[in-house]
């Protein structure tokens, strides 16, 4: 039992889910290293979103209400880490919800569309089809879904399929803590923060912003800046904890 007054109680929780999700099936092993890598480089950002990630996350809300066909896709650690909020940014953005993963079998498909129901998170189902342009199964996604969006959020790191979605002409968001990876590097719009941060403060802003808001927001939109900002505050979370 992890006290709530715990300094790390926050990460330590994740923690908790990430584990759980392993023994559930729901997340691979894999997905577990990656958690930690993000989680040292939130370590980067003083644990907290940055000036920048959140003018990020309001440009998100500002591209996904925009959309004509918006989908969020979901994989397995997002699943374990953040259904609830999945659900909300769904009904506050209207977007679609499909899971898209790199190990997948039928059993762990059913495993997390299982566990999205429960929280209340309705799922795109249907036959998958090979329609991207990759030699692994992240290829496989629904015609009415992933395919045909025009705005596609991929939390947490997805390098290759971000980089052939963007080639597709779809306009790419992704959550990703390290600024330097290829998705953040080839993505539309990058949000360099926590996941279970990023969302809630993705679903606010689909709530409370008007369109004349949206439209300048995605105008005055330059993922190198914001990414150029991310690596500021690093830098500067760094020299601060050497003086």
């Amino acid at each position: 039992m992890i006290p709530e007054d715990h300094p790390r109680y926050r990460s330590l929780m994740a923690r908790e889910r990430i584990a759980d999700g392993v023994r559930s099936g729901m997340v691979v092993i894999e997905g577990a290293s990656a958690h930690g890598r993000g989680e040292a480089f939130d370590y980067l950002l003083g644990e907290k979103s940055s000036a920048s990630a959140k003018r990020a996350e309001k440009t998100a809300a500002a591209f996904l209400l925009a959309g004509f066909r918006t989908v969020i896709s979901v994989n397995g650690n997002t699943a374990a880490l953040a259904a609830a909020e999945i659900r909300d940014l769904a009904e506050a953005s209207g977007a679609a919800v499909e899971i898209n993963l790199f190990h997948r079998t039928d059993v762990r498909m059913e495993t997390i569309t299982a566990h999205l129901k429960a929280n209340g998170v309705t799922v795109l189902e249907g036959t998958a089809e090979r329609l991207l342009p990759l030699s692994h199964d992240r290829a496989l996604c629904l015609r009415d879904g992933i395919y045909a969006a025009d705005v596609v959020l991929v939390p947490l790191e997805d390098g290759d399929r971000c980089e052939a979605l963007v080639a597709m002409g779809k306009t790419v968001i992704t959550i990703d803590l390290n600024p330097l990876s290829r998705t953040a590097q080839t993505a539309t719009l990058t949000i360099v923060d926590e996941l279970t941060r990023a969302l809630p403060n993705i679903t606010r802003a689909c709530r409370e912003q008007n369109p004349e808001t949206g439209e300048q927001l995605i105008a005055d939109h330059d993922n190198h800046r914001l990414l150029y900002a991310a690596l500021q505050t690093m830098q500067e979370t760094l020299t601060d904890a050497m003086d």
